[in-house]
């Protein structure tokens, strides 16, 4: 046989597609060959820009002793696990069962019918070569012990995907997470817990939510103290704009230098939120500088948002972004470069590795213009090192993040760049992730990829395009929106009301992955219990609100027992109770444009508000709304209950309150 990768559309396959290990891509053929051979499957999964999926690819993947032990005794099957997070899911599952711990690359001997056997992560190549050995030995003289444990570890884990019972998500909920964060809060370093440190995204989008419902301070200062530690520390690119992967310490200083699509969208929509929320003019340049970022270099030629920039540059973490006060001299010269570095935190001794530094911005320049001059010269003396790779796969549920995030700031700011760039993805998401109603994972250079769309592609897609409804009055983006959750409903939904990560008709896995956690990213039930809620809103339909506090009475228990992983589902319950607040504007012209950016600085969790004509096609929250006297009008509604409409800001100012 031969390595079979080469024409798979997803970047991470590609970096094996020369491995002398004769990978094949997961589907039935691998599983009939393992049959076939009557040998075990090795299964990889990673993702391109995990950096020791690299360290394992080059020890073990590309040795031709490792190559031919894996292609004498097993079926080697390589997953990118952002193509397949439904592979992902359930073999994760089942190494967290058998080992304690997960991530990647994660490592799975499975039998023939897809069954775990053992499960584990990076093996070094000497421990790799003893796995191998040892499990072909059992597979050769224990045959039946093998196949009973891979049974009855697949059996365990079907249990623990039975239907939950329902926990309401109601304000005593609430504000008890917010007691059990304020007890997990870094007082001294901001976020919760120790190191390694990652952007907490949804529990400070959650935080937000709450102060704006309950006024609690200490909700808004974790949040805001948070923000402005990942926004200060090396975490952040100083000189480029985006947020690394998370902090190895405690203290936000260095970075696993890996830039994820989705980190960078939902940071990007949290810190517009802040601002909305406090004015804070650093939250405001994060914004502009992430939103920059994103499209100078994750854009791609199609307009969707590229996956993510590798930790490696030529296989050393950080070459791209670390410096030495010398480096900084050479750029800037004697006197600038001292100036920078002492800034920067950039010392002899080094905050890195080999006496180098991350970038970090502890305090603001005295000299704002000197340091935009500067920060230009050495972003554009950076750019001529050697630079990370690029995942550039296209993941829907990724670009509707991007999306929403985009059309909020670019809304809240008045920024048509951002809104045009938001508008672009969403056409080219639309136009080329939905084949025959149904939606797909991935694309790359604009060829759509076979893998089925799970629950928090429909989720946070249709978050994103109603987020984009909002910004620009649109009704295009309501319509796919409501057709999106139609299907997920029809498609996803659980027997408690929640939703499953994959359709009832995709590929059946040993189990069907389901996970109500909140961990990098909104879970799919979260993600769709926060769509269909906004959707509901905007269009009147008291059946979606229905559905979607169902699925956070699904995640209910989760949420409430540990926050930090229900982030997502807390902020949507924040919405739940805040609203309905429907707010439509009526007319054009400077009047209705200072009505709308009114709306649109208020801080309500369960604000939903379209500006436009009266009765404008396909927009439910503009019918029957007419102008006033002649005059642009605001009309706000609570509970589909509504004021008599305004037509001064003033006005309008107050009945928001």
């Amino acid at each position: 046989m031969a390595n079979r990768l080469a024409n798979s559309t997803s970047p991470y396959l590609l970096q094996h597609q020369d491995n002398p290990v004769d990978w094949q891509e997961w589907g039935p053929d691998a599983f009939a060959e393992a049959r076939r051979r009557d040998v075990p499957v090795l299964l990889s999964v990673g993702y391109a820009a995990c950096h020791w999926c690299h360290v394992m690819a080059h020890e073990s993947f590309e040795d031709e002793d490792v190559a031919r032990v894996v292609n004498a005794d097993y079926v080697a099957i390589k997953v990118d696990r952002e193509e397949r997070p439904d592979i992902d899911a359930v073999y994760m599952s089942a190494t967290t069962a058998l080992t304690g711990q997960g991530g990647w690359p994660m490592t799975c001997l499975l039998t023939p019918d897809g069954d775990p056997f053992f499960a584990g992560t990076y093996f070094p190549r000497p421990q790799l070569l003893q796995l191998l050995a040892g499990a072909t030995a059992a597979w050769t003289d224990q045959r039946a012990r093998v196949l009973e444990s891979g049974s009855h570890i697949a059996e365990t884990l079907r249990g623990l995907s039975a239907p939950t019972t329902p926990h309401a998500l109601g304000a005593d909920v609430l504000d008890a997470a917010v007691d059990t964060l304020r007890g997990q809060f870094d007082h001294g370093a901001a976020g919760f817990g120790g190191a390694p440190k990652f952007p907490p995204s949804m529990v400070l989008e959650f935080l937000l939510r709450n102060h704006a419902r309950t006024g609690d301070d200490d909700a808004l200062a974790m949040a805001s103290r948070t923000c402005h530690a990942m926004a200060r520390g090396g975490m952040y690119d100083q000189l480029g704009g985006g947020f690394a992967r998370y902090s190895v310490d405690a203290r936000w200083v260095v970075p696993h230098f890996e830039k994820m699509l989705y980190d960078n969208a939902q940071l990007l929509r949290v810190y517009t939120h802040l601002f909305r929320s406090t004015g804070d003019a650093l939250a405001r340049r994060v914004v502009v500088e992430t939103a920059e970022f994103l499209l100078r270099d994750l854009r791609t030629e199609q307009g969707g948002f590229a996956s993510a920039l590798d930790a490696d540059t030529d296989g050393v973490e950080g070459l791209t972004y670390a410096w030495t006060p010398a480096q900084l001299v050479e750029v800037l010269g004697d006197e600038d470069g001292t100036r920078a570095a002492a800034l920067l935190s950039v010392t002899a001794r080094g905050t890195f590795e080999h006496g180098s530094s991350t970038l970090q911005l502890l305090t603001d320049p005295d000299d704002a213009s000197w340091w935009a001059a500067a920060r230009a010269r050495l972003l554009e003396a950076r750019d001529r090192r050697p630079q990370p790779a690029r995942d550039d796969k296209v993941v829907t549920s990724w670009n509707g993040l991007a999306i929403a995030a985009l059309a909020d700031a670019g809304a809240l700011l008045d920024e048509p760049a951002m809104l045009a760039a938001a508008e672009v993805c969403a056409e080219f998401v639309v136009g080329t992730h939905v084949v025959e109603g149904r939606l797909r994972r991935a694309s790359r250079d604009g060829v759509v990829g076979g893998a089925a769309g799970v629950a928090d592609d429909y989720g946070n897609l249709a978050e994103g395009l109603l987020a984009l409804h909002q910004a620009t009055g649109r009704a295009r983006w309501l319509e796919v929106a409501r057709t999106l959750l139609r299907t997920a409903t029809e498609r996803f939904t659980a027997e408690d009301g929640g939703f499953h990560d994959t359709a009832d008709d995709a590929e059946a896995l040993f189990t069907r992955p389901r996970s109500a956690a909140d961990n990098a990213e909104p879970s799919g039930q979260s993600a769709l219990a926060g769509a269909l809620l906004t959707c509901s809103a905007l269009v009147g339909d008291s059946g979606m609100r229905e559905r979607a506090e169902a699925a956070l009475g699904a995640s209910g228990q989760l949420a409430a027992r540990d926050p930090r992983f229900g982030g997502w589902a807390l902020a949507v319950a924040e919405a739940s109770l805040a609203g309905p607040l429907q707010v439509a504007v009526v007319g054009s012209g400077p009047d209705a444009a200072a009505l709308a950016a009114t709306v649109r600085r208020s801080t309500s969790p369960g604000l939903v508000t379209v500006a436009g004509q009266p009765d404008a096609d396909g927009v439910p929250l503009l019918a029957e709304r007419p102008l006033v006297g002649g005059r642009a009008a605001a009309y706000v509604c609570r509970g589909f209950v509504c004021d008599a409409p305004v037509t001064d800001v003033d006005a309008l100012t107050a009945a928001l309150r």
